[in-house]
């Protein structure tokens, strides 16, 4: 575990809006609220959102605790932005990749997978920071300029200029990892542990994350 274990923290944002990707994000929000991490949902602005909550794909209903206006990235640790599709069929979800401009450029991480890595390309957030997303030619649908950064792997952090984690749909856990990794959540062989143990079901690892206290 981090050193900062038992110490205040500042809570993860995590966007909700319909038709978000309810499976993308639930390895890393469980982990960081075990980890002390409070965990607040993050709705579109309006009064709809706020008083008859968001439908996620597999039909979760969630009333968000803040509307996006309301989030300033000096008070939040990470701003997670799961994949929805209305990412790629409307420009509704716009004003969240606007959102992670505001945190990247205040220094506060950002973790994006699915489609809100094409609406971060769409805010030419992608163009000079190494990322990854489903494919390369998903993302350069999009017309953005960042196509040479694009890694063939299963999640990136960049931390060039801001804090940026991306991963495709089929890498939850990796995700989850990188986030773990640059929040300091655990760390080195607990780490590695952590993963092998939910992305490869090697149950060896689970005894490294037991005698760690991290399982």
């Amino acid at each position: 575990m981090s050193s900062s274990t038992g110490t205040t923290r500042k809570p993860v944002y995590l966007a909700v809006y319909d038709t978000y990707a309810d499976w993308e994000t639930g390895h890393a929000t469980a982990y960081l609220a075990r980890a002390g991490y409070e965990i607040r949902t993050v709705g579109p602005v309006g009064d709809n959102a706020q008083a008859q909550g968001v439908r996620s794909i597999g039909g979760l209903s969630v009333r968000p605790d803040l509307a996006l206006d309301d989030v300033r990235p000096e008070d939040g640790a990470l701003l997670i932005l799961p994949g929805a599709d209305l990412w790629d069929t409307s420009d509704d979800l716009a004003p969240f990749a606007r959102k992670a401009r505001e945190f990247l450029d205040a220094g506060v991480p950002v973790a994006a997978i699915c489609g809100a890595t094409a609406g971060l390309a769409r805010e030419g957030l992608l163009d000079d920071r190494s990322h990854t997303s489903a494919v390369s030619f998903y993302l350069a649908a999009t017309g953005y300029g960042g196509g040479e950064r694009y890694v063939e792997t299963d999640a990136v952090t960049d931390t060039g200029d801001g804090t940026l984690i991306t991963a495709g749909p089929t890498e939850p856990v990796a995700f989850a990892r990188e986030i773990f990794r640059v929040l300091g959540v655990y760390e080195g062989e607990v780490l590695d542990a952590w993963y092998r143990l939910f992305h490869d079901s090697d149950a060896e690892a689970y005894a490294v994350l037991e005698k760690a206290g991290a399982a």
